[in-house]
């Protein structure tokens, strides 16, 4: 699926559409340069940090988990940092491409939901996502997840460069 990059200058509704427009743009970005990366690429890293492209794929649909279900709503998650093992990004070897790419959509179907659905000055859930501090509103969780995607579909750009795969927007 291919979304064009959401201009200033295209009307939107409010600033709810604003963010949803942006984080799909972004998610579908990502999973464009993923699923043109060879298979080889997908489970290797070129990087000292050692993360690789489907690791980055896990990673960014359980921040959205972590920021919106068990931050913002305040839902029991089982284990919130379920895309980390030995203090690092981790995907077990039976995870494929597909399913965790079905994963991050159907996240971000849930995020929409929430961000359309609830006004953007309601705050979080008191929780342990939050460690003690007062949960913030809806709207810097926005703007979180819009840099959180931002940054790391730029981290991306520079691996997909390294990997021969497709540059640029």
């Amino acid at each position: 699926m291919t979304i064009e990059f959401p201009s200033p200058t295209d009307p939107a509704a409010d600033r709810a559409e604003v963010f949803v427009r942006y984080l799909d743009y972004f998610r579908e970005s990502l999973l464009a340069k993923v699923s043109a990366l060879p298979e080889a690429e997908l489970r290797s890293s070129r990087l000292a940090s050692g993360w690789t492209p489907l690791e980055l794929v896990k990673h960014l649909r359980w921040v959205e988990l972590r920021w919106i279900e068990w931050g913002f709503q305040g839902r029991p998650v089982g284990d919130p940092w379920g895309d980390r093992r030995d203090d690092r990004w981790h995907v077990a070897d039976s995870e494929t491409v597909d399913e965790l790419a079905a994963a991050l959509r159907a996240q971000g179907v849930h995020t929409a939901a929430v961000i359309t659905g609830t006004d953007l000055a309601a705050i979080g859930q008191p929780g342990p996502r939050w460690d003690g501090a007062p949960p913030p509103p809806l709207e810097r969780i926005c703007f979180h997840l819009v840099q959180e995607y931002a940054r790391h579909l730029g981290h991306l750009d520079i691996v997909a460069e390294l990997a021969g795969g497709p540059v640029g927007e």
